[in-house]
């Protein structure tokens, strides 16, 4: 794409972008019609359902990348949106429900399932960073431990996360006793038309075919993207991490905000906190694909994002144990930290990719 006309270029980004938005709308319909029918519940359909579909652009890029022996970009591209998807939340929270009266994402959806797939996260990201400092030959059965440890914390979190949406210990099942009513887990409210009148291998058509749709002009905003950066002379990281993360986060926010409409608070926040979990178990790919150790091909810049994505999503581990029952600008106050935050963390990255 590199050889064609800036302007063409921008109006291939904005194109992919739209259809972007229009398939993540469906695919947010669609997991909640298959939600209430499989009885698997929005939580854990937003876990891994709905993640793994809006994060088919970054499987095929890294599986790309991965398969050419381009590892820097294939660890670039998976880090540096993580960060940036995280700051989705902060958009479903100011834009997702609008009104007098109405109470800050994280109030809204509070439960102890959803900090569960927060501190999933957490846990993910940290053995990143730890494996970023391992020798690139420690390769075992075109594996390294790392890949390893993160694919099994991930498994090992949806196990959890089913089991919580089942039972937990404590009152309320782990839900707060004056946030939205539902059982945790689960939706809160019915599918809206048409999708729960249409048969399910319909909603499965629909689901898929939006899903190749959200894969394909996800790929499309990637190639564009990374065109337009070298037009303008925008470092990679930078842009990367800026306005082409928040281009293939465009499932994420029009998925989530689509959900909130549909009453399910869950679903939306578990889409983010899924796809942040889900990411780097794609490093485990990549190393068998590419035969090298994947994490130690990290710069700077990728582990300093990965340390933004980690801090961001413990301000929401927080936010969701203490409720903020107040908005401010808009926005509860943790949703108003993490954009601070996620601010000044980009204007340390203009000097850490220096």
């Amino acid at each position: 794409m590199s050889a064609l006309p800036f302007g063409v270029l921008v109006l291939i980004f904005a194109a992919a972008a739209a259809v972007v938005w229009v398939a993540g709308i469906q695919l947010s319909k669609t997991t909640d019609v298959l939600d209430a029918r499989w009885h698997i519940g929005s939580a854990f359909g937003g876990l891994i359902i709905l993640a793994v579909a809006t994060n088919l652009p970054e499987i095929a890029i890294t599986v790309s990348a991965a398969a050419s022996g381009n590892l820097e970009v294939a660890v670039g591209n998976i880090l540096g949106g993580i960060a940036l998807q995280t700051v989705v939340l902060v958009i479903l929270d100011a834009f997702g429900r609008r009104g007098r009266g109405v109470r800050p994402l994280t109030y809204r959806a509070a439960s102890l399932v959803l900090v569960l797939e927060a501190a999933v996260v957490v846990a993910v990201l940290t053995v990143v960073m730890a494996g970023s400092q391992l020798p690139g030959d420690l390769i075992v059965a075109r594996l390294s431990p790392d890949v390893v440890l993160i694919a099994a914390l991930w498994l090992a979190g949806l196990f959890l996360v089913q089991r919580a949406g089942h039972h937990l210990p404590w009152h309320e099942n782990g839900v707060a006793p004056d946030g939205a009513p539902h059982a945790t887990g689960h939706r809160r409210a019915k599918p809206r038309p048409p999708h729960h009148t249409m048969s399910t291998a319909a909603v499965v058509t629909v689901f898929v075919v939006s899903a190749l749709a959200t894969l394909g002009a996800g790929v499309v905003l990637e190639r564009a993207g990374d065109a337009i950066a070298d037009e303008i002379g925008l470092s990679g990281v930078l842009f990367g991490a800026t306005i082409l993360a928040l281009a293939t986060a465009l499932p994420e926010i029009s998925t989530g905000l689509q959900a909130i409409r549909q009453g399910d608070d869950n679903l939306a926040m578990s889409d983010i906190f899924g796809g942040n979990a889900f990411l780097p178990v794609l490093f485990l790919v990549a190393t068998l694909i590419s035969g090298q150790a994947v994490l130690p091909q990290a710069n700077g810049a990728d582990i300093y994002l990965t340390a933004l994505g980690a801090l961001l999503t413990l301000v929401y581990i927080v936010g969701l144990i203490f409720r903020p029952a107040k908005k401010v600008i808009g926005m509860g106050v943790d949703s108003l930290t993490v954009l601070v935050l996620y601010g000044l963390g980009i204007a340390g990255l203009f000097a850490v990719a220096a």
